[in-house]
Parts: C-alpha cells; structure tokens; sequence
C-alpha cells in the first residue's frame, strides 16, 4: 500500500456514561463515548474523536482549568493523563479501584479524586517539571459509604465531597487554623451533588430523593487562617494509620482524618455552617429520583435532571422555577453547563442521547442520538460526502462525513434494519427490515417517498439496487426467495425463485446489469436482468455462501463462505481464480462464559462482510472478531489487520481466559453482580437494598457487521460494537518520493522556482512528494501563467497535481486559485484522463467530494446575500424612496454582482 490508513473518527454513538465538560471557551462538549472521547464543536459544527483510547469503558473526565489537559478515568481506576492541544497521552496511572469523580482546582494547581471513601488530592501536572506526573499531597477520610460529588470554592482553598452516607465534608486544601474539616448533615438519601457559592463559603447540597439544603457559613475565604510552620513540622511528625493494602503503589503523603463528631473544645475558633433554608423537588409526592445536577456561580442557575427525563431550572437561594421540561423517558445521566451560563449539556446514556439545550430562546443548539442498539449496515453516497446506517432499533441515520454530525434520521420501519444503499444519484436511500419493506428515502424533502413490499410476507436479509437506480432487488430469508421492483412505478417486477436456502446476500455488477445472489445451499447465483432474469451461471461452493462483492470495474466477483475462505470467481467464465484462507487472520477472542478456547472456536468462525477497495487492488473483511483484515487481491496475501478496538469491557476481547476470575465453582461472569445498582428503580420494601433486582448486566461482544471504502478512496468504514468507525489515509507519515534523484532537494526546487521555471519546480517537487513544499511552489505560480503550465505538465503528473488539489481544496482559503488550476487541467487533459477513468474514478470523486462542499457553504452565503438586497430594495420601495434611473439595480445586475461576490466571499470565509 502507499499509504497508511489509521483511526479517524467515531460516528453512530455521541454517549455512552460519564460525565460531559464543556471547554473553558464554552463553545465545545467533551462527551466520554465508550472507551473514546469524542469533541463536539457547537460553533463551527464539527465533531472529533481523539486517537486515543483506554482499555475499560470511561466512567468520569476531569478537564484542566485551562482546557489544555484531561484525566479519562476508566472502570477499572486506569488512568490516562491526555493533552487535549497535541491530542496524545502523556502519563498512565493506575488507581487500583474504579474512581467516582475527578476536579481540578480553579488555579489549576492540584486536582482530587473520590473512590470509595476516601478523597486524594494530587499536585497538578504541568505546573512544574517532575519525572512523575501524579504526586499525592493528601489523603482525606471522612465519610463511611462511597463518595459521588466533587466541588471546589473560587480561590481553591477549601473543597466538598458529597457521600452515599447522606453527609457532605468540607476540606480544607491546606490545614487552615479555623478549617481542616467539616461534616454537614440534613439529608435522608445520598447526596448527588454539592456546591459552593462565588468567592464564597456558603454550600448547597442536592440529594437523591429530590431535597436542597442551603448552608451558611460564618466566615469568609479570606477569614481561613494559614497553620504556622511550626504546627506544619508537628503533622508530618505524627503516627498514620496503616491505610490499607491499595495504597502500595503510591507515596501516602499527609493524612487528614474526618470525625462526624467533635467535642465543644475543637468546636470553639472554628468555622460554623448552619442550615438556612431547605426545599424540595418533588412537591406533588410522586417518587422521582434525581439523578444529577449542575450549577452556574455567576448567574446562580441551577439544573437539575431525573430518572424520568425531565429537568429543572431553579435560580438560587430563592429556589425560583425558571422552567421544568423533558427531554426524553430515560434518566439523565450526567449535566453540565458552559461558562457563560447560556448552553446547557445532558447526557442520557439509556438512549445514548447528547442534548445541547439553549435555556434563554429555549431551542436546541445540538441535539444527537445514535443507534442505542447495535448497527448492523453502512454506505457511502457515491460522491463520498454522506454515510447512511441501519440498526438493530429499526431506525436509518444519515451522517455528514464532513461534520460528522447526523442530520436526518428516519424511523419508519418497525423491525431491525437489514441493510441500507444509496442509489447512483447519491439523494435516494434504500433499507430493507426484517418487517418486510423496502423502503425509498428521499434527501431532498426528507421523506418516505416508496415503499415496496412483497405478496406474502417476508422478511428481507439483504438488499441491491443497479447501476442505474431504477431496478431494486431485496433478498428473503424464510421463503427462499429474490424480489424484483421498479423504483418508478413501484411495482412488483418479478420473484426470482431457485435457491434452496436463505438468501444471505446481494450484489449487482456496476458495469452490466447482472445480479448476483449468495445462499446458504452452498451456490452464488447470476441472474441476467436483460434475459428475463435467467440464470446465467450457478458457482457451486463447498460451504454455505454468507456475502459476495463485485469488484468496481465488474471483472471479478468475491465471495466469502463459512468455512472462512474468500474465492475470486472470473464470472463471465466461471472459473474460480484464486482464493484466501482467512480464518486464522481473523483471531477470535473467548468469551467469558465459552466452555472452549478461541483456538477451537475460530475453527467454525469465517468473514461475514466484504469490500473491495476503490481502486479494486485490495479487499476489505470482517466478520466476529476484533480484527478486521486488508488483503492484496493479486498476490492473495494478508497486507495489514486494523484492531478495530481494545475496549475489555466488551466480551470476545481476550484469546485467553482471565485466571483471577476463575473460582472452583466457574467463571465470575456468571454472577450478575449489574443487578440491584443505583440506575435501576429503587424500591422502598423491608428487606430490599436498592434497585432493580430483575436488571441484568451483560458485556456486549465485539463484532463487525459491515464494512464499507468511500469512493473517493481516502477512507472506508466499519460498523462495529462500539459504533461506526472510520479510518482515514494518513499521507502526512509516510515518506513516499516518486522518482526520486539525487539533485532534487527543497533548496534545489526552490531555486528552480526563483528562476521562474514553474513547470519544471512542479515536477521537481512531485518528485519529492512533500505536501508542504508542493503547496508552496504551486501558490507561488502567477494567475496568468496557470494555463501555460498546465499545458506544459507532463500527463504523469496531471493525475498528481489533481489529487493534491483535491486534498487542498479541504483546507486551503485560496479557493478560486484552486478552481483556475482544477478547471484547466480537466479542460486541456480532459479527453486523455477519460481514457482511464476506471483507474482515476476514486481522485476524480474526491476533487468533486471537495469542491461540492465548498459550493454548498457559498452558494447559501450568496442565497442569503440576495435575500438581503432584495429585502433593503423592498423596504426602500415601501418607504416610497424614488431612486434616479441610473441607480435602480435590476435582478440581471444583482445575478452578476452575486456571482462575482461568490467568488471574493469564499476566499474569506471557506
């Protein structure tokens, strides 16, 4: 391969649990998406998802004071310390038990984490050079169930946690004089949520069963004393308890040790809280757990959410409604709120929504939710610019490849979706469900515009549409059948009959209108369209036939059987020209409740899904396995494996059983100890913890259902358990000069350049083939002079200077630069580069991918342009303002202007 694919981003899941932080600039949402964290940008609407990853699911981010650095904490207490600006992880810690929250100090000095019940101050890293990223400082005991909430007063004095043992404890950062702890009681559940009033001492604690209680504090933060250092060299001096054995692996430094109660003596000189006020949320009586809170110093908001979906916004201390909406049926897992107190974020991980809310004009700025079970099916529009998805939930979701962002989600079946295909106009959508429809999206209008079914009812496993998008063909798997549409009239064509098993999958040839159909009684049928749909060729297999492929240019046919082997069949003969063992490629994981080892398993494991490349060189397969496989068709040989995930809390991640977990009586998986936990409905029965005792926790096994190459040939993308990947080519890398000599040197190419030998620097710096330095000597060519060079380009390097340009076109401002160079080198080599439009297709798709976009986001400028003129000119007319004759501006004039506007605009604002 030339290039390098790596991991790009994380589509179909926008959240899974933890919690969301907003960016101190208040314009992105950090949202923690399994074991991967993904970025939203509300501003310029974009998402990313960062290159890195931890081996458990994310359970809490702490977020730097600055926004340069966060802590991803995961189940297990493994820890990754991450620069949000170079996008790398620094340091790797490890906590030893699974940590309830992470908060830096405002001065960004130290951070604290809660696990069990115990809270650990850290000194922050990056304030000062240190071999060891996480020092403790101090050690705080105090509460006696497990701690929830973190908070930190404005000046980061002092902090609280709050506990499941219904108290919240103020800590003193330092031993101050009048301050080292404080336990505040006045609640009858666990506390969700605490926090300090501006530059204040003044604490509001939030509890599950829906009650405030407002605290006032005698002293100031200015009136905390400081220890002297006499009394500082006394505590270092004095006799520690031995804390336990998960407290090994790390310096212990200074303990603080809370009591709930204290003698009149220590109470004397200290700071007092008294209880001010106390209220409640649910006033009318029905049980409502709240489930988590938020709270904005400045403009003293607060939001709170519930199991139920509805949230609340209360202003502080009156306890004022604002307003009480919902959101959704499911709980609110997590809520957050930007710096100016404006967007509000909730994160519901039932449904793995991800809400922006605007609370003042009460509209949404961001409003995401991917598939909440597991997606099944992927394509690419033809033009590359747009990914469609089906799930097991019955809903198809279209995604900007752009944005990232998913724009239209249409829920009209009933059942799981099956598979979905865009038609070669790239505004058509195809799905077919187990409900047994076939259903036609419409891009332009949103719409279910057709809906095809068959006479009896089936249930349709696979789907094709033709080259031409007018015949739809959609395979079933009880009556054995292939039904035949017309997308025009939306009738019932024909019912291809002769397999003697499911249909498992559908492919029409792109060039021929030829179909072809896999099943599971071991035969790949073609079926000739212009024939009356007779059989042409029956390819017998030794095992039952799960998916096939044509390749781009129609030559050749790719099928992949459960014996785990992939046959390339010459169709038009039908000879079988070679074939891939890939069942050990795919390297099974054990799953935890599997009686034999994934050696033995993987022997009936095999490829469920197939995808030629762009070019047709190399396929693409995956199937149940974490594994997915690139393979070179020609020489028949495994080129690289993608591990598409290292999340462990999926099953089928390890080839090898965990000892640990291994007691005489069986795995520990079989204890399902997800039942009773504090997501589930509490019921208040004698006898009864908490939760729901009939909830089951299960780990959900890592799979890749679909995989799809975009058509421009720079991407392709997977349908997993985790959501829908996509792996991009990273060029920046690799090294990769073509025809290189030893004269060719950036000094040498710009010299070159300097003498104004353009076409030749051109050549020169191809040859290299560094991006930067064929960016600098392609802007540095004159306007006048594009078309005498692009005359004089050699043909070779016609296709490079496209390809660079259609890359260039995503990030460069000089858009109608570009466009000069773009449009005469397809108006002079036009007719030379159709004689190999096959090879060129994926480039030429990606020019075009390139400049669409770039139309779209000018012309609604200059859209918007023209509504404003003609608005001013309306109202100018209205208030009777007669303008000379010579001035009046006609809609020919305005067509001009805005066309020559169009081109000044988008070298400013693309």
């Amino acid at each position: 391969m030339k290039f390098a694919y790596r991991f790009s981003n994380l589509l179909g899941t926008v959240y899974r649990r933890g919690n969301l932080h907003f960016t101190p600039d208040g314009n992105c949402v950090i949202s923690p998406v399994g074991n991967r964290v993904t970025i939203f940008d509300l501003k310029n609407n974009k998402s990313e998802t960062l290159p890195l990853a931890t081996r458990h699911n994310i359970t809490c981010v702490g977020l730097s004071p600055d926004g340069s650095l966060a802590i991803l904490v995961d189940e297990e207490g493994a820890a990754l310390l991450v620069s949000l600006i170079g996008k790398s992880v620094i340091h790797q810690f490890h906590f030893q038990k699974p940590v309830h929250c992470v908060c830096f100090s405002p001065d960004g000095r130290k951070f604290v984490i809660t696990k069990d019940n115990v809270a650990l101050m850290y000194h922050a890293p990056g304030k000062k050079r240190e071999f060891n990223a996480f020092v403790l400082d101090k050690t705080y005991y105090g509460p006696y169930d497990e701690t929830t909430c973190i908070d930190w007063t404005d000046d980061s004095k002092c902090f609280a946690i709050g506990s499941k043992d219904m108290s919240t404890w103020v800590f003193g950062a330092e031993r101050w004089v009048n301050l080292i702890y404080y336990s505040l009681g006045g609640h009858k559940d666990a506390i969700v949520a605490c926090f300090f009033e501006e530059n204040s001492l003044d604490l509001y604690t939030i509890s599950q069963d829906g009650a405030l209680c407002v605290w006032q504090c005698d002293t100031d933060l200015d009136g905390l004393k400081p220890r002297p250092p006499k009394d500082r060299a006394e505590d270092k001096n004095e006799s520690i308890e031995d804390l336990g054995e998960e407290f090994i692996e790390e310096p212990k430094g200074e303990e603080i040790h809370g009591k709930a109660t204290t003698n009149e003596k220590e109470r004397r000189e200290k700071v007092k809280y008294s209880r001010a006020a106390k209220y409640f949320f649910n006033k009318e009586g029905d049980f409502n757990n709240l489930t988590s809170a938020a709270y904005h110093k400045k403009t003293h908001l607060l939001v709170t959410g519930f199991a139920s979906g509805i949230f609340h916004l209360h202003e502080l201390p009156e306890f004022n409604l604002i307003h009480s909406l919902s959101i959704s049926d499911q709980r609110i897992a997590t809520i957050s709120i930007n710096c100016t107190g404006d967007w509000i974020a909730f994160g519901c991980s039932g449904l793995g929504q991800l809400l922006v809310w605007e609370w003042q004009s009460e509209s949404y700025v961001l409003k995401q939710q991917g598939h909440f079970n597991s997606m099944v099916s992927l394509a690419y529009s033809p033009d590359g610019q747009y990914l469609v998805t089906g799930g097991d939930d019955g809903k198809v979701k279209v995604w900007n490849t752009s944005s990232n962002f998913c724009f239209v989600t249409f829920t009209e079946h009933t059942s799981s979706i099956s598979a979905v295909t865009f038609t070669s106009t790239g505004y058509v959508i195809l799905s077919a469900s187990l409900d047994g429809t076939v259903r036609a999206f419409d891009l332009h209008r949103y719409r279910n515009f057709r809906t095809f079914t068959s006479p009896r009812p089936a249930q349709f496993s696979c789907l094709a549409v033709d080259s031409s998008g007018e015949i739809i063909s959609a395979g079933s798997q009880d009556s054995f059948d292939i039904f035949v549409w017309s997308m025009q009239s939306g009738r019932l064509l024909d019912v291809l009959s002769g397999h003697e098993g499911p249909i498992s999958s559908l492919c029409f040839n792109p060039m021929k209108s030829i179909l072809a159909s896999a099943s599971w009684d071991k035969t790949v049928r073609l079926w000739d369209m212009f024939d009356s749909w007779r059989t042409k060729e029956t390819l017998t297999l030794n095992s039952d036939v799960l998916v096939v492929a044509f390749r781009p240019d129609g030559n050749e046919l790719a099928v992949a059987a459960l014996d785990g082997q992939i046959t390339f069949w010459d169709h038009e003969n039908a000879v079988q020209t070679g074939s891939i063992e890939g069942r050990h490629d795919l390297q099974m994981g054990r799953k935890e409740l599997d009686k034999i080892t994934a050696k033995q398993s993987a022997k009936a494991k095999s490829f469920t899904t197939l995808c030629y490349s762009a070019d047709g060189q190399s396929i693409l397969a995956g199937g149940l396995s974490k594994f997915v496989c690139i393979y070179h068709v020609k020489e028949q040989i495994l080129m690289k494996k993608f591990e598409i995930s290292c999340n462990l809390s999926l099953d089928a991640m390890e080839e090898y059983l965990d000892r640990r977990k291994m007691t005489e009586f069986g795995s520990m998986a079989l204890i399902d100890d997800g039942a009773g936990d504090e997501d589930g409905v509490a019921i208040a029965l004698p006898g009864v913890k908490r939760g729901d005792m009939s909830s089951r926790h299960f780990k959900p096994e890592i799979r890749v259902t679909c995989l799809h190459f975009s058509p421009t040939g720079r991407s392709w993308a997977a349908t997993t358990t985790e959501g829908l990947l996509i792996y991009s080519l990273d060029s920046g890398l690799i090294f990769d000069p073509f025809e290189l000599d030893i004269d060719i040197t950036p000094s040498s190419v710009r010299k070159v350049l300097s003498q104004k030998e353009y076409t030749m620097a051109i050549v020169m710096a191809f040859r290299l083939n560094e991006k930067k330095l064929i960016q600098e000597v392609i802007e540095t060519v004159p306007c006048n002079e594009v078309d005498v060079v692009c005359s004089s380009l050699p043909e070779l390097y016609v296709e490079k200077v496209l390809e660079f340009l259609a890359s260039a076109f995503e990030t460069s401002h000089h858009l109608e630069f570009y466009l000069t160079w773009a449009q005469r080198l397809l108006m002079l080599h036009g007719q030379k580069l159709k004689t190999r439009s096959g090879k060129l297709l994926p480039m030429i798709q990606f020019l075009q991918k390139s400049i669409q976009r770039h139309f779209e986001d000018v012309s609604k400028l200059c859209e918007w342009n023209r509504y404003n003129i003609k608005y001013t000119l309306a109202i100018s007319q209205q208030r009777g303002m007669k303008r000379p004759a010579e001035t009046s501006v006609s809609e020919e004039e305005l067509e001009d202007s805005n066309s020559d506007y169009l081109m000044e605009e988008a070298t400013t604002h693309s």
